[in-house]
């Protein structure tokens, strides 16, 4: 996969990630790799975060923020640009 067929993939879901970090352009994509990891981690954090009664709507909440941001990160890799997420682009999980 090319630079930006593996962002794209990567921003899709968990198994999309490890497929663009295993099949893709690694190198070129790391960018966009580590803001789709975050973005996934996220979800999966959240998704398990919605199992608690006393927070389930303030999840919710933050998980439309948090599809929006991933949407943005999409937008991002189809045209080529290394711009940060909103409030998550700041954290760096690959080297």
């Amino acid at each position: 996969m090319d630079r930006k067929a593996t962002g794209v993939v990567a921003y899709l879901t968990i198994v999309g990630w490890f497929v663009a970090y295993f099949a893709g352009d690694r190198e070129e994509a790391k960018f966009h790799l580590n803001q789709a990891l975050v973005v996934n981690l996220a979800f999966i954090v959240l998704w398990i975060l919605g199992y608690i009664p006393i927070v389930r709507w303030f999840v919710w909440i933050i998980r439309i923020l948090l599809f929006i941001m991933g949407v943005l990160g999409v937008i991002y890799a189809i045209q080529d640009q290394d711009k940060e997420i909103p409030l998550l682009g700041i954290i760096k999980l690959l080297k």
